[in-house]
């Protein structure tokens, strides 16, 4: 392996330190967080394919849910993998580029869930407050480009970046104490300074995260406001009922990344943000498939109706 110092070679490979175990506890872990991977993928699946093929799920809502369940899936494929390979190799490492690469999507597919995930708080905000617009305001058009501002934000905000951390030079040792390519542990191994970049990611993470969880709260607040205001029980039981999942998975994200990566220096408490990067790569994309599904009664009654279907058509066959 080589690494770049003062004789211009350049680091072609890091190990990823993970979670230090014996081989009965890593082949423990590979299993647990296999099952977590397939689970997450099938979860995720299963919602993508419901909102697509069910007349009931059409509306901009469950089009929100439906790209949440797409990054899900990609988020958990950037991130699991690699760290199933590592549980079960003896050189748990990865190539230079496959580092930066990994990086690099991560961070996209964190800020484009951010940032729809308060587009989607916008269109509750719109569906409670002003029900008689909502089908004018939300049309098809509108939604569709929220969801490409979302993933061009989550491009264009990472981009920068990731070309300064791809032009730094690496020291050993080239030992990332993480189980994914963070930026923290990633810039800890550079041998310029890494303040500026470091502030740069600080300055980038606070509008996303901040800003989306301001315009969350935002239209919580006009929503609460509105809905106490409903004369009846059961026409304020149902309207906090169509904003529970969406505020419960907001909790969650929020609070994890917020901790994690809105401060200007990480790497003092880097053991406890492996734990908590768990939240994002890990249960996360177990939980909102759950959450959406336990807690929308549309959901609910597709995957009852399909499950339904499935077991006709099996009957049908035998």
């Amino acid at each position: 392996m080589e690494y770049s110092n003062q004789n211009g070679t350049r680091v072609t490979e890091f190990i990823l330190i993970g979670f230090p175990s014996p081989r009965e506890v890593e082949i423990f872990l590979f299993m647990l967080f296999f099952i977590i991977l397939v689970v997450a993928m099938i979860g995720n699946s299963i919602i993508i394919t419901l909102i697509c093929t069910d007349y009931r799920l059409q509306s901009p809502m469950y089009f929100f849910l439906c790209n949440l369940s797409l990054i899900e899936i990609l988020m958990t494929m950037t991130v699991v993998p690699k760290m199933l390979e590592n549980f079960l190799s003896e050189r748990k490492t990865i190539s230079f580029y496959g580092c930066l690469a990994q990086s690099y999507f991560y961070f996209l597919l964190g800020i484009s869930e951010y940032v729809l995930l308060a587009m989607m708080s916008y269109d509750r905000y719109v569906a409670i407050c002003y029900p008689l617009s909502y089908s004018t305001i939300m049309n098809g058009k509108v939604c569709v480009w929220l969801v490409v501002g979302s993933w061009m934000g989550g491009f264009f905000s990472v981009l920068v970046p990731t070309e300064i951390k791809l032009g730094l030079s690496y020291c050993g040792p080239n030992i990332i104490n993480h189980f994914f390519c963070d930026s923290a542990p990633l810039l800890h191994l550079a041998c310029a300074d890494t303040r500026l970049v470091e502030f740069i990611d600080f300055i980038i993470s606070l509008p996303v995260l901040l800003g989306s969880l301001l315009l969350t709260v935002i239209s919580y607040m006009y929503i609460i406001c509105t809905i106490i205001r409903i004369p009846s029980a059961k026409g304020r039981q149902k309207a906090f009922s169509t904003c529970a999942s969406h505020f419960t998975v907001v909790t969650i994200g929020y609070g994890t990344s917020i901790f994690i990566y809105v401060r200007p220096s990480q790497a003092s408490s880097m053991n406890f943000n492996k734990v908590a990067s768990l939240m994002t790569t890990a249960v996360t994309p177990i939980l909102n498939p759950l959450i959406f599904s336990l807690r929308n009664q549309k959901v609910k009654e597709a995957l009852r109706d399909s499950i339904a279907k499935c077991l006709g058509l099996i009957k049908h066959t035998i």
